[in-house]
């Protein structure tokens, strides 16, 4: 019987989803190309064809994380009213749940990201894009631009509490309330700016 070939994009999706399961099972150290390669039962050239070098393999990863946590922040908002108190809960709830879900695997991407020059600067441009996302959701409520101070705030306490959950050494639930409580207080201040 003739073996079926994968379409590139299949492949591809194949290809993320098998490292992964490496950088969960092994860790994010595990993860080559050759390594990949030898996990999807085929050839070095094949994993080259769709990640050149291991930098492009981390970022890929980064992706599928930032698009499936951009996904979650839109379901999240788009499921509740149109309030300070419930936009700043989504917001905690899918950031939170998001790094629960990929726990210590994120972490792995994530360090291995910042290690090189060119991949800090990838995450960098992450962090922005996904904070430019949730100060859009935030800003109607702050009556005014929220600062680049209030949303660093917001990430740095969003980061730290979704790790300490994710590594267990906070209940979910505690990490939501606190984040919330961070978001709130930030675009609250923001807004006494503007009215003072």
């Amino acid at each position: 019987m003739a073996r079926v070939r994968m379409t590139r994009e299949d492949r591809h999706g194949q290809l993320v989803t098998l490292a992964w399961t490496i950088v969960r099972e092994e860790g994010a150290d595990a993860l080559t190309l050759g390594r990949l390669a030898h996990a999807a039962g085929i050839t070095k050239p094949v994993v080259y064809s769709h990640f050149p070098s291991r930098a492009a393999l981390l970022v890929a990863l980064f992706e599928a994380y930032d698009a499936t946590q951009t996904f979650a922040l839109e379901q999240a908002l788009d499921a509740v009213e149109h309030s300070l108190a419930e936009r700043a809960r989504a917001i905690a709830t899918a950031h939170v749940d998001c790094v629960v879900t990929h726990g210590r695997e994120l972490a792995g991407v994530a360090a291995a990201l910042e290690g090189a020059p060119e991949l800090a600067d990838y995450k960098r441009r992450s962090d922005a894009a996904y904070s430019d996302r949730c100060r859009s959701f935030l800003e109607p409520f702050a009556e005014g631009a929220l600062p680049a101070s209030t949303m660093t705030a917001v990430l740095g306490a969003a980061e730290a509490l979704s790790a300490e959950a994710a590594a267990g050494n906070l209940d979910t639930r505690e990490a939501y309330d606190e984040l919330t409580a961070t978001i709130v207080d930030g675009v609250e201040r923001s807004r006494r700016r503007v009215a003072d």
